[in-house]
């Protein structure tokens, strides 16, 4: 999604000139066409993240709109209290992006991976969280982050484009559409491609209807709510449960009275076995591969 994040903030840098670039000394052979349209607009303040969001802070209260990139355990963990305190608690216009969400970093290890990024962030004042599946959506995303001018954290992956004929509700998206209608799953991030790669099985595609969720915290349309009540439903998230999608939908389907038949949560499972390895890797030792997918949904059984 780096190509795409950074060609939409190219348009946006011409077509807005209060907004600034500020990277933590990273987005090589990545981010040379935003640091030319910007030019003193482009900053690189070293590796040093707690210092560039505090810079930013500053800027924003001078009424500018501040982007802070880095790969995303940086962009997150390391000024999490600047970002608590001079931005969300102030209501800033200071957009973190984190590039490799989850295990986007692989054989880097626990270090470079972000698996709690989201409970960190999503439950700060102020603040929404974007977490795009495809790439297509990066875009838009950057669009209305500028537009509501609030404290925001854009979470890069690696996604392929949205599916045709897909419909968005709220801040879900409905991505897949069984014909029976029979049970959810219900997506965070680029991780929607395995689930999409599971239903590949037709009978499991007949039954399953799939939607991502864009944003946390969560807001849960009723209309949505009452379609998926009493059905079995599973979550697929490349982060912790806690605090993450899985957490956050089932409190609002409990509290709407919309409760399914059958809750099974698949998320990131740290380091099971002490061992480190790329993406797809961490995924399978979490349960968030395709085959897993399919077996979560096969076992499922319908009233």
């Amino acid at each position: 999604m780096r190509k795409e994040f950074s060609a939409a903030i190219e348009q946006l840098a011409q077509e807005d000139d209060k907004l600034i670039f500020i990277t933590g000394d990273l987005g090589y052979s990545a981010l040379e066409n935003v640091a030319d349209v910007l030019g003193p607009r482009f900053i690189n303040a070293g590796v040093a993240e707690q210092n560039m969001v505090g810079m930013a802070a500053g800027l924003a209260y001078r009424g500018y709109k501040v982007f802070c990139y880095s790969i995303a355990p940086f962009a997150v963990y390391r000024c999490l209290e600047q970002f608590r305190n001079d931005v969300c608690l102030h209501n800033m216009p200071v957009f973190l992006v984190g590039n490799g969400g989850g295990y986007g970093y692989g054989i880097m290890g626990s270090t470079h991976h972000a698996i709690e990024d989201l409970a960190c962030l999503s439950g700060l004042q102020n603040v929404n969280t974007y977490i795009p599946a495809f790439a297509d959506e990066v875009a838009p995303m950057l669009s209305q982050i500028l537009a509501e001018s609030r404290p925001a954290y854009l979470r890069l992956g690696a996604g392929p484009k949205t599916p045709d004929d897909s419909e968005t509700i709220g801040t879900f998206k409905h991505i897949a559409r069984s014909t029976e209608s029979l049970g959810t799953v219900v997506a965070l991030g680029p991780v929607a491609a395995n689930v999409l790669t599971a239903l590949q099985d037709e009978l499991l595609a007949n039954q399953f209807d799939v939607f991502t969720a864009t944003n946390l915290p969560l807001d849960l349309p009723a209309e949505l709510a009452h379609r998926w009540a009493g059905k079995p439903m599973l979550v697929v998230e490349e982060h912790v449960s806690t605090g993450g999608l899985a957490q956050q939908l089932s409190v609002k389907l409990l509290a709407d009275g919309a409760a399914p038949s059958h809750f099974v949560s698949l998320s990131a499972q740290g380091y099971p076995n002490g061992l480190y390895g790329d993406q797809k890797y961490h995924q399978q030792q979490s349960g968030l591969d395709p085959a897993n997918i399919a077996r979560q949904l096969s076992g499922f059984t319908f009233n």
